[in-house]
């Protein structure tokens, strides 16, 4: 397999150019999955709070043969616990679930706007952070306004936004606004939680062309957008196929093609962060 890229977030952390989901990979047969993830390949594991898995990423990152140093390990903070104490308390009880030491990313998973709490979470992490106990630190599903807010109340912009992403629904906006402020936007739902986009006939076309299944189509389509996904796979072999994307490349005119399926409501369930919370 070749070797995946590395991105470099804005303090200077590396993280590979995919990632592997982990949500519903829980318990026993969670651990087994995610084991199975490290020793095909994938070093960036996205897990949160929410999730309720941290113990099982923590158990295979235990279990595995790979040095946890050569691990990227995501953790979120749920919106029922932004308040700056409460969320000081959340990380530290989300390494205690994992038996982990630090994360290496760790994000806040809404901004709940009308809680008007984010901030205060934000100046949380960056505190977390200073004490070691995470590496790097960013956000989940917020819009510039947030990112802005952020940015102007604490004088330190997220590494990352990781927001939803798939061929019908590009975020065109969302990921200029990140790139412009240094921030590097990661795919939730890349493949668009198994929807009609794998369906596809546009990009089977695209994938027939380069022998190529729809699944690594759209990957690739992230990782030449400049985002970073995470998919998730169960079985050994799509979690292969799903890291086998960079012994070929789309072209601007495929590229545009995909880019064109982008509808303005292509949310899968509604999800605008503007209205949508999650505790």
């Amino acid at each position: 397999m070749t070797d995946i890229p590395e991105i470099t977030l804005n303090d200077g952390l590396t993280l590979p150019a995919i990632g592997f989901g982990t949500y519903k990979l829980n318990g026993t047969a969670g651990a087994n999955t995610i084991v199975s993830a490290i020793d095909v390949g994938y070093r960036l594991l996205d897990s949160a709070f929410n999730y309720e898995n941290e113990g099982a990423l923590g158990e295979a990152v235990r279990r595995s043969s790979v040095p946890r140093e050569q691990l990227r390990i995501t953790s979120k903070l749920p919106g029922r616990h932004h308040a700056y104490d409460e969320a000081i308390t959340t990380i530290q009880e989300s390494l205690l679930r994992a038996g982990l030491d630090y994360y290496d990313l760790y994000l806040i998973h809404w901004p709940n706007p009308s809680k008007d709490l984010y901030v205060d979470a934000w100046r949380a992490l960056i505190d977390a952070k200073k004490w070691g106990l995470i590496r790097s630190i960013g956000v989940c599903n917020f819009l510039p306004e947030h990112l802005e807010r952020l940015i102007q109340e604490t004088g330190i912009t997220p590494s990352v936004n990781q927001v939803e992403l798939h061929p019908y629904f590009s975020q065109e906006k969302q990921r200029a606004f990140d790139k412009e402020h240094g921030i590097v936007t990661e795919s939730w739902s890349p493949l668009g939680r198994a929807s009609e986009v794998l369906k596809d006939s546009t990009i089977q076309k695209i994938a027939d062309r380069h022998r190529k299944s729809i699944p690594q189509i759209i990957l690739r389509w992230h990782i030449q957008l400049g985002a970073l996904p995470i998919p998730k796979a169960s079985s050994p072999g799509r979690q292969l196929e799903n890291l086998s994307l960079f012994d070929f490349s789309l072209t601007d005119e495929e590229m545009q093609t995909i880019g064109k399926l982008s509808q303005p409501n292509g949310r899968l369930q509604n999800q605008d962060p503007a209205k949508y919370e999650e505790f």
